[in-house]
């Protein structure tokens, strides 16, 4: 552990406290690239009556912003919590070369923040989910999928 790294996740759990004295949620993010921080937030969810408001996709769309690129290579994510499915999934999508993290999962579940059910439910084929899954007009939707793969203009992420 650096000196850096402690210093970055205690700036993401005193963004989870000062969440928590707001009303919001306890959790707290940092994204940081060369040793300077690009983008802090903490959970916005019911401020802003986004269940995607979490921390982490809150300081990776400012980072991305920031940065002008959707691509969050050579940047360090600290998050007072090890990140939920839809964060981590984020996360990688980001391109973020590495995560620290404070609190567990476990820890969060304890207090009421269960993802073990995504977990689960991901593993699951689409027609045993909690959610109904339904297909439609899948070879319809292809076409726009040939459409890309045949693109000259794409942009590949």
């Amino acid at each position: 552990m650096s000196d850096n790294d402690s210093l970055f996740m205690k700036r993401a759990i005193e963004l989870s406290l000062e969440n928590v004295k707001k009303g919001g949620g306890p959790f707290g993010a940092v994204i940081v690239r060369k040793g300077e921080i690009l983008s802090e937030s903490c959970n916005l969810v019911t401020a802003l009556n986004d269940p995607t408001a979490h921390a982490e996709i809150n300081v990776i769309r400012e980072a991305a912003r920031k940065l002008e690129t959707f691509d969050l290579s050579g940047c360090v994510i600290y998050s007072s919590c090890e990140p939920c499915p839809m964060c981590l999934g984020a996360i990688y999508w980001a391109r973020i070369d590495k995560v620290v993290f404070a609190n567990t999962a476990s820890d969060a579940q304890k207090i009421g923040f269960a993802d073990s059910l995504i977990y689960k439910e991901i593993s699951l084929p689409p027609q045993e989910r909690n959610i109904e899954f339904r297909q439609l007009f899948r070879e319809e939707a292809l076409k726009a999928f040939k459409a890309w793969e045949e693109s000259e203009n794409k942009i590949e992420y």
